[in-house]
């Protein structure tokens, strides 16, 4: 129930926290350069999703070719449509989030922490399902008649 409330949090924040930048900046630097400025990254954010998502999408095609298990990239993917989605939303917090989970380093260290810290978790309960089925004795039926 915890995360639930967080995310509300989240999504009821961020709005706000985008309008009162937008305004900020746009008091600053003006109406039309603010207007540009948030189409001009979204326009660079497909453009960025595209490149990011077929070198991925190749990356995940050579692995299985060789017969590696292409675990980065089945991580990489859903971040870098996270961040395509973000620099899409008009904003000035959720288009750094976007470019965050969009450059290749970043988007490294993301899919390290994810595996790391959530799927290996994961991964030792499906080792102890693993060992369980261990006592399973396999073998073949046939109806003779």
């Amino acid at each position: 129930m915890k995360i639930f409330q967080m995310l509300f949090l989240v999504v009821l924040i961020i709005p706000f926290a985008e309008i009162y930048l937008l305004l900020q900046v746009g008091s600053i630097i003006g109406a039309l350069p603010t207007i540009f400025l948030v189409v001009f990254t979204a326009a660079l954010g497909a453009w960025l999703l595209r490149q990011q998502g077929f070198a991925t999408f190749r990356r995940f095609q050579e692995n299985l070719a060789q017969g590696m298990i292409p675990a980065y990239e089945m991580i990489e993917g859903p971040i870098i449509l996270l961040g395509g989605l973000l620099l899409l939303t008009p904003g000035f917090i959720t288009d750094i989030l976007g470019f965050a989970c969009l450059i290749p380093p970043l988007r490294k260290k993301i899919a390290q922490y994810v595996i790391e810290h959530h799927l290996i978790q994961a991964g030792g309960s499906f080792q102890q399902e693993r060992a369980a089925e261990k006592n399973v004795l396999e073998g073949e039926f046939r109806k003779e008649e």
